[in-house]
């Protein structure tokens, strides 16, 4: 199989994972926080963001990320060393443990975490306004998605630089790195302010509609969910 499409099938394998984990624990975490007229104010949803996108870290992107990284970064060396990713993978682990595929933990959840908390605090903010006095509103899949370009481009801005971070901390000169406060004083000593911020145009854009998209699909299925098993 191609090496590009290989790369597509695990990236899209990554991206189900993640939203289901993310989803899954911010259902959980949300219905146990709504008020008594099922609404979620801004604060919980924040901080059911924020415990989901922990666990989404922790279960799911930390492991994938540091091999994808790790890979990528092999496959554009001189020498690389992996014959493919899944090689790569058992080769990551035959030299460092499970423990290698966990580089940059720290720097992960800090990440997914904060990302996760600005997109539900802002997606909860935007859909409390919307709702009104009535939590029982329909939303239109199109203001869905508008809100969500809105909630994902306020994470961009909001974490890009834990996100160079978290890539520096995973790719395979980590070991340059003491820890995650010493990668981010390299950077910023070394680099300056504006090595946080690298990416950032492309990134927006990208993110902006994947985070639209899925917060559409997401709210769609809950509908029909709750439509099929009635919950008091």
């Amino acid at each position: 199989m191609p090496l590009k499409l290989r790369q597509g099938l695990n990236r899209g394998a990554e991206r189900e994972t993640c939203a289901g984990t993310l989803f899954g624990v911010f259902e959980f975490l949300s219905n146990h926080a709504k008020d008594e007229s099922g609404r979620l104010d801004s604060t919980r949803g924040l901080l059911c963001g924020l415990g989901a996108g922990v666990m989404e870290a922790v279960l799911v992107v930390c492991p994938m990320e540091t091999v994808k990284v790790k890979f990528i970064h092999d496959q554009t060396s001189a020498n690389p060393k992996y014959k493919g990713f899944y090689h790569g993978v058992r080769e990551i682990v035959r030299a460092q443990g499970f423990r290698g595929t966990y580089q940059g933990l720290t720097a992960t959840v800090l990440k997914q975490g904060s990302n996760q908390a600005i997109r539900f605090y802002v997606m909860t903010s935007l859909k409390n306004w919307y709702k009104g006095d009535n939590p029982n509103k329909t939303i239109n899949p199109l203001v869905t998605g508008a809100f969500g370009a809105i909630a994902g481009a306020a994470s961009v801005f909001g974490n890009t630089p834990l996100d160079v971070i978290k890539t520096r901390m995973q790719g395979l000169e980590a070991h340059k790195y003491k820890s995650t406060l010493d990668c981010a004083v390299k950077i910023l000593r070394y680099e300056g302010l504006t090595a946080f911020y690298k990416g950032t145009v492309p990134r927006l854009g990208r993110v902006c509609l994947d985070v639209a998209i899925v917060f559409i699909i997401y709210e769609e299925v809950v509908k029909v969910l709750n439509t099929v098993w009635k919950t008091d």
